[in-house]
């Protein structure tokens, strides 16, 4: 009986962990539930991934550790969506406590 997968673990889902699962998914393993099952089987909080590896649903998922194909746990960078740019780039500080759009004095405020 294989051990099942660890938090933080990516997994892909296919017909050898369950039945259900006609196409294989990824997912990366929230935690292992400790809710009774059969011998073999195990529950697992999920978030479901997209093709670029961004979570799209939150699942839990009945399955067979033994039919899991399990990758280590690896941190994925991310880069920003406007490369090349600062955060914040071009935004004028403004004092505490002023609103984003203070009202000028009428007269030229002299």
């Amino acid at each position: 009986m294989a051990p099942p997968p660890k938090a933080g673990d990516l997994v892909v889902v296919g017909r050898a962990a369950s039945v259900q699962f006609v196409e294989p998914i990824r997912c990366r393993v929230i935690r292992v539930l400790d809710w009774i099952t059969y011998d073999g089987w195990c529950w697992l909080d999920v978030y479901q991934l997209d093709a670029k590896g961004d979570a799209v649903a939150r699942r839990s998922i009945f399955v067979q550790p033994a039919g899991l194909q399990v990758s280590p746990a690896a941190p994925t960078p991310r880069t920003p969506a406007r490369s090349g740019v600062a955060p914040n780039a071009g935004r004028r500080a403004r004092p505490a406590g002023v609103p984003p759009s203070a009202p000028r004095p009428a007269g030229g405020g002299r």
